[in-house]
């Protein structure tokens, strides 16, 4: 009933109370009334009212309540029940987020703690386990082709807090962030790098451009790793690709085997060139070293040469011809004063030594000298002998 609503006496304001002249009611009366009624709610037959007899008090109760001490041992069983279950655990792995009538109060590190129950919500958040969520999209790239990437996101909660509260669904906003930063990456990658050897760049780039992503949007979400688990083009043109890539294959093991090939040759090559550089440099070592010993040789020769030129010069004859003789099996001898040539054939006088050799018949020769004056000796003993023959004739 409204305060100003007609009907009090003298045109006054009906008191809402029940009352036109009555003063604000009575508190004993109205705490009298509630234990009568809580009384009668256990099971009694009613408090006795204070009217008439005026000898029951304000605290007593009927036959059937329940008297004052029970009901306060019960109220204090209770609120013993109600403080017991604000107490409460969070494990090592997790943080828990408390709520006071739904506004923010704490973040509680890992142990026991308490809280009043129904007045705080308690929402523990596990920051250590890695949680994966993978994607299959189908995306055009760089060059304008379709491809169908399945990718892999591994995150951990980061941010208890921000979890909870910033992002109604942070779950859902992680799949969108990871949409959005995919089709941003393979959109500005070829289909090559995507199909073949960019899949490892392409799960670094996502793995960057989405923690951003998810930064800004406040999800307190941390991500782990990303992984590009398969690349293929679509099913309708799966062969046309598979060609594509048989193609590759093949021109990167012709490019092996050219380079291998090379690596054979290339090597040979090198090593045939400084063999010829360290032969011309042998030989030209060689004949300046016997350029020099020559010039020395002679000098020396030169030097013994001055003191006695005549045993030097015929030492030097029969050095001449020992070195013709021990290149050459036959001997021609010339007689002065006549016409007949003596030949010598010293291969089958030394075949007639068994074991002998010209070289051997010419070096054991103690005085070549002798051997020739005996043979030119011989020769004008036969020429005379013949001259007297045809005389008498």
């Amino acid at each position: 009933m409204a305060w100003n609503e007609p009907g009090g006496g003298n045109n006054k304001p009906k008191d809402p109370w029940g009352g036109g002249d009555q003063g604000p009611p009575d508190l004993d009366e109205a705490l009298k009334k509630l234990q009568d009624k809580l009384g009668g709610l256990f099971g009694g037959r009613g408090a006795r009212k204070g009217g008439g007899g005026g000898g029951g008090s304000a605290g007593s109760s009927g036959s059937g309540g329940i008297p004052g001490a029970l009901l306060a041992v019960l109220v204090a069983g209770a609120v013993l029940v109600w403080g017991l279950t604000g107490f409460y655990q969070v494990d090592q792995q997790e943080r828990a987020v408390v709520l006071r009538f739904g506004k923010y109060l704490d973040t509680v590190q890992p142990g026991l703690h308490w809280n009043p129950p129904v007045v705080d919500e308690v929402i523990n958040v596990n920051t250590t386990k890695v949680r994966a969520v993978s994607f299959r999209e189908i995306m055009l790239t760089r060059d304008e082709n379709i491809v169908e990437v399945k990718l892999s996101v591994q995150y951990v909660i980061d941010d208890p807090t921000s979890f909870v509260l910033k992002v109604l669904e942070p779950e859902i906003s992680l799949q969108h962030a990871t949409q959005s930063a995919l089709r941003h990456v393979v959109g500005g990658t070829s289909m090559d790098m995507v199909l073949t050897g960019g899949r490892a760049q392409i799960g670094v780039e996502v793995s960057q451009r989405l923690q951003d992503y998810l930064n800004l949007y406040g999800t307190g979400i941390r991500v782990s790793k990303v992984t590009v688990d398969d690349s293929k083009p679509p099913t309708q043109v799966q062969a046309a690709f598979d060609d594509v890539i048989k193609a590759r294959e093949d021109e990167e093991r012709l490019k092996n085997e050219a380079q291998a090939y090379a690596n054979g040759i290339v090597p040979e090559a090198r090593g045939g060139a400084q063999r010829v550089l360290e032969e011309a440099m042998a030989y030209k070592e060689q004949v300046l070293a016997n350029a020099e010993g020559e010039a020395e040789r002679f000098n020396k020769l030169l030097a013994e040469y001055l003191k006695a030129p005549e045993v030097t010069r015929e030492r030097l004859y029969l050095d001449a011809v020992q070195t013709v003789f021990s290149n050459n099996s036959k001997v021609m001898v010339d007689v002065e004063g006549g016409n007949n040539m003596m030949y010598l054939p010293l291969d089958k006088l030394v075949n007639q030594g068994p074991g002998a050799t010209v070289r051997d018949v010419v070096i054991d020769s103690s005085n070549i000298r002798e051997l020739t004056n005996a043979v030119t000796e011989q020769l004008r003993r036969d020429a005379a002998a013949a001259g007297n023959r045809r005389g008498g004739r």
